[in-house]
C-alpha cells in the first residue's frame, strides 16, 4: 500500500511537471494484520497507541522516483519497531501534547514518542517518513 500510494503521488506530480525529476513517498504503519491510519481524533489515537503498547509493529515506506524521461522506479522499505508497555499516565501525557495528530500509527518517533521505543530493526529515517538512504540511491540512479 505504501509503495502504491507513493507511485500515485509521483505520477500526479509528474503530470503537473513534465520533464521534472520527481520524488514521492508515503508511510504506512502495520500491526499484526491491521493498517494503522493517520488520525486527528484523540479517541482513535488512544486506541492505536494502546494496540502498539508492549508490541512490535512495522513501518513501511514507499518511495517512487520518476526521471525526466518519465521512467518510474519504486522501492518499499520496512522497519520493525518495538514499543514499550505504556502506562496510562504516559499515554495521557503524550495525547495531551498533540504530536500524534496526522501521524501514521499516531506517533512520531522523532518527537516525544521516541521515549517509547527501546529498539528498531531497520531505517530510523523510514520511521520518520522517508528512508533517506534509499531515496538518495534512487535519485542518483535517476539523474545519472
Amino acid at each position: 500500500m505504501a509503495e502504491r500510494l507513493a507511485i500515485a503521488k509521483a505520477k500526479a506530480a509528474a503530470a503537473a511537471n513534465p520533464g521534472a525529476l520527481i520524488l514521492a513517498a508515503d508511510t504506512v504503519v502495520g500491526c499484526g494484520r491491521r493498517i494503522l491510519d493517520k488520525t486527528d481524533d484523540e479517541r482513535a489515537a488512544r486506541s492505536i497507541l494502546k494496540l502498539l503498547s508492549g508490541r512490535r509493529h512495522r513501518v513501511y515506506g514507499g518511495i517512487a522516483v520518476i526521471d525526466p524521461s518519465g521512467k518510474l522506479t519504486s522501492r518499499i522499505v520496512m522497519t520493525q519497531v518495538m514499543f514499550k508497555r505504556l502506562s496510562d499516565a504516559e499515554l495521557d501525557a503524550y495525547l495531551a501534547g498533540g504530536e500524534w495528530r496526522g501521524k501514521a500509527g499516531a506517533y512520531g518517533i522523532q518527537g516525544k514518542a521516541g521515549a517509547f521505543v527501546p529498539w528498531i530493526n531497520g531505517s530510523y529515517t523510514n520511521i520518520v517518513g522517508l528512508c533517506v538512504h534509499t531515496a538518495a540511491k534512487l535519485l542518483t540512479a535517476a539523474s545519472g
